[in-house]
């Protein structure tokens, strides 16, 4: 079966002082800010964690995007990458599902796809293919040197309804949809799902990650008068739940 994991989880806010924010809670190393990204009027900090990355995007034009998203949502989950190792299948799949691509490039290091976001629903997709599979350009030349001990477990969707925005999604990701303890998910692998709950809309609202020690990062957030909630914290708009590596699972 062709593997598929989570690669890349992204905040849209208003600036990069959202990144400031999550680098000081999460004790992040330095950022890669990449240029390619004012392609899109944006300009980001994206920070690794383990082998998997969060980034902050923030518009520097008016007809951004993401400028759209702000005005109408404020700041939140704005997109998900997910790696691939078969992105031509994953493209055959999108175009026979009738699900629209809008981006896509094709490197000698990475291809991808960005999916149309009224598509499936919540957030923006992207389908990457990495050569190899352990490489990522768009966490800069010396991402491995930044990173911190960690892992992306998973992402916590909202939905008036949970199931069909599952599905739109299954349809795209071609992973199934199971229900386990009444949650609607999308097992990616052994350590990796998306899960898909009850919400007033269409939102990529949480996303969960293990760290070396959550409890430090949380005594970080509640001295910088952050928004916490037990294991969590709201950063950017989006609800970070934060577990110990030893005994992190998603949800």
């Amino acid at each position: 079966m062709t593997r598929i994991r989570m690669r890349q989880l992204v905040i849209a806010a208003e600036s990069l002082k959202t990144a400031d924010y999550l680098r000081t809670v999460l004790g992040l190393g330095k950022p890669f800010a990449d240029p390619g990204v004012a392609e899109f009027g944006l300009e980001n900090a994206v920070f690794s964690i383990g082998n998997q990355f969060l980034e902050v995007v923030a518009p520097t034009t008016k007809d951004a995007p993401v400028r759209r998203f702000l005005d109408k949502h404020g700041e939140g989950g704005y997109m998900a990458i997910f790696q691939t190792e078969d992105l031509a299948g994953a493209r055959t799949r999108l175009d026979n599902a009738g699900i629209r691509r809008v981006w896509n490039i094709d490197l000698d290091d990475i291809a991808a796809s960005h999916v149309h976001p009224a598509d499936v629903g919540g957030a923006i997709l992207s389908l990457d293919e990495a050569h190899p599979w352990n490489s990522w350009r768009w966490g800069g030349p010396n991402w491995e040197k930044q990173s911190v001990r960690g892992h992306l477990a998973g992402a916590i969707f909202s939905a008036p309804d949970p199931r069909a925005l599952a599905s739109r999604w299954t349809a795209a990701i071609g992973k199934p949809v199971t229900t386990n303890k009444g949650q609607t998910i999308i097992q990616l692998n052994d350590s990796e799902r998306l899960i898909f709950e009850d919400g007033k809309r269409e939102a990529l609202s949480t996303f969960c990650i293990s760290l070396h020690n959550a409890m430090k990062a949380l005594e970080r957030a509640d001295r910088l008068d952050l928004h916490s909630d037990g294991d969590g914290v709201v950063i950017g708009g989006v609800r970070l739940e934060l577990n110990n590596l030893e005994t992190a699972s998603a949800g």
